[in-house]
């Protein structure tokens, strides 16, 4: 097993499929292109492969500061492939971004879910060790 940040456009386009898996309203050719305008500002892809070197876990985050987190890593993306779940890959990911947080100087890590992923919330609550603490508000322009 080994954890690497993806950096190569061939590297992010191999991570479509699993990114897919979350972000199911994208094309390949949309999620490249908006991964290309993303990385511009900050955006970075953490990937998690198996003992077999097959991509299973995957992480999109920013490094930021703003008034109530101050530094911070901001997780946009967390997803483990369908066939890989529950084996512990997304909870590896997530200790790596802890991490990389701690060795940048961030006060904490904070992500958003989406009400329906209930499973994905049990997981961050009792496995990850996070806490729920607002609603995320948006308005569709």
């Amino acid at each position: 097993m080994r954890i690497q940040e993806l950096k190569s456009a061939e590297e992010i386009k191999q991570s479509y499929g699993v990114m897919n898996q979350l972000r199911t309203d994208l094309t390949e050719e949309q999620y490249l292109d908006l991964y290309g305008r993303m990385a511009g500002e900050g955006y970075r892809l953490m990937a998690l492969f198996d003992e077999e070197d097959k991509l299973v876990s995957l992480a999109g985050f920013s490094i930021l500061t703003n008034l109530y987190y101050y530094k911070h890593i901001w997780v946009y993306d967390l997803i483990t492939d369908q066939a890989a779940r529950s084996m512990g890959y997304g909870e590896k990911l997530l200790v790596h971004l802890e991490q990389l947080a701690k060795e940048n100087g961030c006060y904490c890590i904070a992500l958003s879910s989406g009400f329906p992923r209930k499973d994905a919330h049990r997981f961050y609550e009792t496995r990850a060790g996070y806490s729920k603490e607002s609603y995320v508000f948006k308005k569709v322009l």
